[in-house]
C-alpha cells in the first residue's frame, strides 16, 4: 500500500487498523487536538454513523467536509458544518 500510513486502533471493543493517506492522518491529528479528543475517538464516532461504507472512506470524507466547512465559514458562506460535526461525532465546531 504505497503511500498509506496504517494505524491500530481499537473499535467497538475490538482491534482493527485504518489505512489512509498521511494528509488525512495530519488532518485527523488536527481535527482531534483542536477539540481535545483522540482520533480514536473521532474514528469511533465515524464508525457508528457511516452504514455501509468503507471506513478509511468515511474517515477521509469527514476529513474533507470538516475543511470545507472551516473554510466556507471562514469565507463568510454558509457551510455544511452540521453534516461535518456528525460525520466526526461531536455538537461543536
Amino acid at each position: 500500500m504505497p503511500g498509506l500510513k496504517k494505524r491500530s486502533l481499537v473499535l467497538g471493543g475490538h482491534a482493527t487498523s485504518l489505512a489512509i493517506e498521511p494528509e488525512f492522518w495530519a488532518g485527523m491529528d488536527a481535527i482531534a487536538a483542536k477539540r481535545g479528543t483522540s482520533v480514536t475517538c473521532i474514528v469511533r464516532g465515524i464508525d457508528e454513523i457511516r452504514g455501509a461504507s468503507l471506513l478509511a472512506s468515511s474517515c477521509r470524507l469527514a476529513v474533507l467536509r470538516y475543511y470545507q466547512g472551516t473554510l466556507e465559514a471562514g469565507l463568510g458562506r454558509r457551510s455544511p458544518k452540521a453534516l461535518a460535526r456528525r460525520q466526526i461525532g461531536s455538537d461543536t465546531p
